[in-house]
């Protein structure tokens, strides 16, 4: 392969870190935030969507939903609770994330409680809403997108943004890289120059996944908001993710 499109961006850190991915700065990436650009130009961010809990409004009034992550392990909610296996996918980066701003000791505690607690653990995000969906839980750690999908298929479903620890939640955008040594260097640039335009986040917020441009311009044009946001180092969580999947390993998934 050539080019590297994830729908999330710490993994992508840990390849440039093991130098698998060759350094291009795309001159299409303009108004994408310096935040979203690795300052040695070994990947590019944009199309974020943001870590939530979804329910069920018809069955769990909203004043009920947990508006913080650590609401998840009180009292007896985390039997209520579904969410993917953290070994893969964007639980992997949001369990990391918890680690990089609360400490080792308090994630692992999380992941304790959620063991203890009985959370259920299922093969991905859209099956922790059809769990929820299902009736057999209130609340499913999940994507945006898996909400807003089949919210417009008429399925009964809505969200919180729960605090992670400054007010909002975790953001996690999409990811585009060159890869090292691939067979088709030059002609992979202009593909890459178009993932990252501002025309492919328009495509993808109109989409029913509706990601959120990382573009401040372009979100004023849609109409479309910046939700309560935990702005986090993704390098610190990409540093944190040996030491969460380890936990998750030893506590979680057993």
């Amino acid at each position: 392969a050539d080019v590297l499109w994830s729908s999330e961006v710490f993994n992508t850190i840990s390849l440039a870190r093991r130098a698998l991915l060759e350094p291009y700065d795309p001159p299409s990436a303009k108004g994408i935030p310096a935040r979203f650009r690795d300052p040695q130009h070994r990947w590019t961010a944009l199309a974020a969507r943001a870590r939530v809990i979804a329910f069920d409004p018809k069955r769990t009034p909203a004043a009920q939903v947990p508006r913080r992550w650590e609401d998840l392990i009180q009292g007896d909610t985390a039997r209520r609770v579904a969410l993917a296996n953290p070994l893969f996918g964007t639980t992997r980066g949001h369990v990391a994330a918890m680690f990089a701003r609360w400490g080792d000791a308090r994630g692992r505690s999380f992941l304790e409680s959620l063991r203890v607690g009985g959370a259920s653990i299922v093969d991905g995000n859209s099956a922790a809403v059809r769990v929820v969906l299902a009736g057999q839980a209130d609340f499913a750690v999940t994507d945006t997108d898996d909400v807003w999908i089949p919210q417009r298929q008429g399925e009964s479903l809505d969200l919180v943004y729960p605090d992670l620890g400054d007010g909002g939640t975790l953001l996690i955008p999409c990811s585009v890289a060159l890869i090292r040594g691939g067979p088709h260097a030059e002609a992979s640039r202009p593909l890459i120059d178009f993932l990252v335009s501002a025309e492919v986040e328009r495509i993808l917020a109109e989409s029913e996944a509706r990601h959120i441009p990382v573009r401040e311009e372009l979100r004023k044009q849609l109409n479309i908001s910046w939700p309560p946001e935990s702005v986090v180092d993704y390098a610190a969580v990409a540093d944190a993710m040996s030491a969460a999947e380890s936990a998750v390993r030893e506590i979680l998934i057993r």
